[in-house]
């Protein structure tokens, strides 16, 4: 991957790319659906909702929001972006992981092509590296030192693992109907793994699937615990995990939905309550820090706001954040600020104010794609407060369909 500087404003370029074929990446699940790119674009953005942030509000802080560097030469489009300390891990659309350290300026593969099988996301833990695949696999990879050289990758295993599908061949029980007269055990995922997400403890790996599951694994030895079959009514695109304990599944179906292990003999993952408030397919989930607020992004361009109610035992809807004129693709969150990348090929920067009330820091524009992920984190090494007085910095990380990563910095006094 290159390197290139790219200050706001980006100087716009013909897209070469069609728009359809845009569409049929980013809409991943929902590729059935009837909805075009045009029908989402006018489709209401859930007018019963109240918007949690006024008319316009970004424009103050703009000048202190720029693109500090673009990675280019990737041969295929960014699906899903990890960050472990300085090293920025990325999956692509053909299938390989790449690694780009940012203190050495250097870019390695970590791994080749996998039957050119798209990566859909990526957590880090440890020494291990997970990756989800489109051809219905996750893929753990060693790192054997802190140096991330490229001959330090080992691939060690791939789930299910090879004993927990003979352990599951020989009894009836095992096996679930995928569809009409075909069965198989219920450690495999029939359909592209669309997320991954690590406990709180570190203990266990969730994984969730277009084929309507979730399954969770234990990491010490990749053996599948639990499939939650039948999770939703369509395609699974998102999860998230809170510190206490519980999963918020976002699903083609429309719905959002928490689970909650059971403790006891079943010691298995329950329904608590459904959420159903979008109007199209939810795409992306984030929490925040604390776990009590809880963020969806969908194809009716609306990032709805979930809190915790006084009783602190339901999530109820806080409001709304608008502005993206397109289907919002991914969500991060660090701090304060809420990171939301869009098919409308902009990342929007929202900081949470007093009370319920959010302010859009500002419009990042640059990509000539669909932002598909996005990864942030705080910036204590470069400070700009000698530039604009006293503040926090952070750095976001966009990866498009373009091709393109880009890097932005952002400063909030």
């Amino acid at each position: 991957m290159g390197k290139i500087p790219c200050p706001l404003p980006f100087p716009s370029k013909q897209n070469s790319t069609n728009s359809d074929e845009f569409h049929q990446i980013y809409s991943d699940s929902s590729l059935s659906s009837s909805r075009s790119s045009s029908s989402l674009y006018s489709q209401p953005s859930l007018p019963s909702i109240p918007s949690l942030t006024p008319l316009s509000t970004h424009s103050e802080l703009l000048s202190n929001t720029f693109c500090a560097s673009t990675f280019t030469g990737l041969s295929s489009s960014v699906f899903c972006l990890s960050l472990a300390g300085k090293h920025l891990y990325t999956g692509t659309s053909n299938g390989e992981v790449l690694l780009r350290n940012q203190e050495k300026n250097l870019s390695i593969v970590v791994a080749q092509k996998q039957s050119k099988s798209s990566v859909k996301s990526i957590v880090i833990f440890g020494d291990k590296l997970f990756t989800a695949h489109q051809d219905h696999k996750i893929r753990v990879w060693k790192i054997d030192d802190h140096d991330h050289n490229q001959n330090n990758y080992k691939r060690i295993a791939t789930l299910p693992t090879l004993n927990d599908r003979c352990m599951r061949l020989f009894s009836a029980k095992n096996y679930v109907e995928v569809r009409r007269h075909k069965k198989c055990t219920w450690v495999h995922h029939v359909d592209t793994v669309s997320a991954l997400a690590i406990s709180s403890d570190n203990t266990l790996l969730y994984s969730a699937s277009w084929d309507r599951t979730f399954k969770i694994w234990r990491i010490s030895d990749f053996k599948c615990l639990e499939s939650v079959w039948n999770a939703h009514d369509d395609a699974i695109n998102a999860i998230a995990l809170s510190k206490n304990g519980y999963v918020y599944t976002g699903s083609a179906d429309m719905k959002i939905k928490i689970w909650k292990k059971e403790q006891g003999e079943k010691n298995v993952h329950t329904l608590i309550s459904t959420l159903e408030k979008h109007k199209s397919s939810v795409n992306a989930l984030a929490l925040s820090t604390d776990g009590s607020i809880l963020y969806s992004g969908a194809c009716d361009r609306s990032i709805i706001v979930w809190e915790k109610d006084s009783g602190g035992d339901k999530m109820v809807v806080s409001g709304a954040l608008r502005g993206h004129t397109k289907a919002i693709l991914c969500l991060s969150v660090v701090d304060d600020l809420v990171c939301s990348g869009s098919a409308d090929k902009t990342v929007r920067i929202w900081m949470k104010g007093i009370g319920k009330s959010y302010s859009c820091l500002a419009v990042l524009e640059g990509h000539n794609g669909p932002v598909k992920c996005l990864t942030a984190s705080s910036d204590n090494s470069n400070s700009n407060s000698d530039d604009f007085g006293c503040g926090n910095s952070y750095v976001v990380y966009s990866g498009s369909l373009d091709c393109d990563i880009k890097v932005w910095k952002i400063w909030v006094p």
